[in-house]
């Protein structure tokens, strides 16, 4: 083997090394000073490598460390940042923002997903395998240089500059709307159907458990401190259902049928035994629509001109992956500002 053959072997190491420790700085601002924790963060377990012990060497042990870790500082911010917000609402908070798709979506818009070393193919794009990337970067950053490393990232890489913690915190008031919105323009029957309702052992404080019935067919629940909060969570999960299982619109849409042909029969009158719906509050006097719901229907526009928003713009703008304008069956008399518009002022009333 030639001489040059020799040095270019030994060179490519440190070039690969020295371009780690280039986009790892890119990524949590600093520089390493131990880049093996960072080595080892990158590793995901289906390739299959080990230590010379013949242990597994995968970043599961770090993502342990980092999920740990995110809890404690993020629940730290979220804290300080909302003062006198009570414990339920900063769970929530914390919940939302250390969830596997904010975190999964971090590591992609920070190109943390490129330097994942896996098997596969597609991993920039699996959502889970980068959340777990995400922790175990966090745990490498505690291993590396501390608590207060991990702190500042946090504050000054993730909250500063990829994610507004407001917007997080109030986006479900959203979740509400967008499914009145939906079962609006077609004309499905909605309730949010109050499962339980208990005493949290510690303090006592309510706890409330609601379901959303669509047509009579059963969605999900949430749960929270307060009604609104627990139908915000089933509101949410519900949305979620909807985008991911056509079996459940044909269901909720089957119901629809049935009650529509019934109703066009003649019947004898019977006592009306439908519940009230209980997430819409009478009002004495007309609903106004004020700027920011219509600011709402501008940003959704915005959010969806751009072809690829940051994390940021992402999360000042509407939450496009709840438009269910495409999954209908009816043809709207509305326009879908009006819809909008009415299905926001009933979400905000309590």
């Amino acid at each position: 083997m030639r001489l040059s053959d020799i040095i270019a072997r030994i060179k490519l190491p440190f070039r690969k090394e020295k371009e780690l420790f280039s986009s790892l700085y890119d990524i949590i601002g600093f520089y390493p000073h131990d880049i093996s924790y960072y080595k080892q963060a990158l590793m995901h377990k289906s390739i299959g490598r080990r230590n010379d012990k013949g242990k597994p060497l995968n970043n599961e042990r770090l993502e342990f460390l980092g999920d740990a870790l995110l809890d404690a500082v993020v629940g730290h911010i979220v804290y300080d940042h909302f003062e006198g917000k009570r414990e339920g609402f900063l769970t929530n908070t914390r919940s939302k923002l250390v969830s596997r798709d904010t975190l999964g979506k971090l590591a992609e818009e920070m190109g943390l997903t490129r330097l994942i070393l896996s098997s596969g193919h597609s991993n920039s794009h699996n959502s889970y395998m980068a959340g777990n990337a995400f922790e175990a970067l966090v745990g490498a950053i505690y291993l590396d240089q501390g608590y207060d490393a991990v702190m500042r990232f946090m504050k000054k890489r993730i909250l500063a500059q990829l994610i507004n913690i407001d917007k997080v915190a109030y986006k479900e008031v959203n979740f509400k709307s967008k499914l009145i919105e939906w079962s609006q323009r077609n004309r499905v029957r909605m309730d949010f159907k109050q499962v339980q309702q208990t005493k949290e052992k510690e303090t006592g404080s309510p706890v409330f458990q609601f379901q959303v019935m669509l047509e009579g067919v059963a969605g999900e629940s949430g749960q929270g401190f307060s009604k609104k909060e627990a139908q915000q969570q089933a509101a949410e999960a519900t949305l979620k259902r909807l985008k991911r299982e056509p079996q459940f619109i044909d269901a909720i849409f089957a119901a629809k049928s049935e009650r529509t042909k019934m109703e066009e029969e003649p019947t004898m009158a019977v006592p009306d035994t439908t519940k009230e719906q209980e997430f819409i509050i009478p009002q004495e006097k007309e609903v106004t629509v004020d700027q920011s719901a219509k600011d709402s229907v501008e940003d959704t526009k915005t959010h969806r001109r751009k072809q690829k928003p940051s994390m940021a713009e992402e999360a000042q703008a509407e939450m496009d992956e709840f438009d269910l304008s495409d999954i209908t069956h009816n043809e709207q008399e509305k326009s879908r500002e009006d819809i909008i518009a009415e299905a926001e002022a009933q979400a905000f009333a309590e």
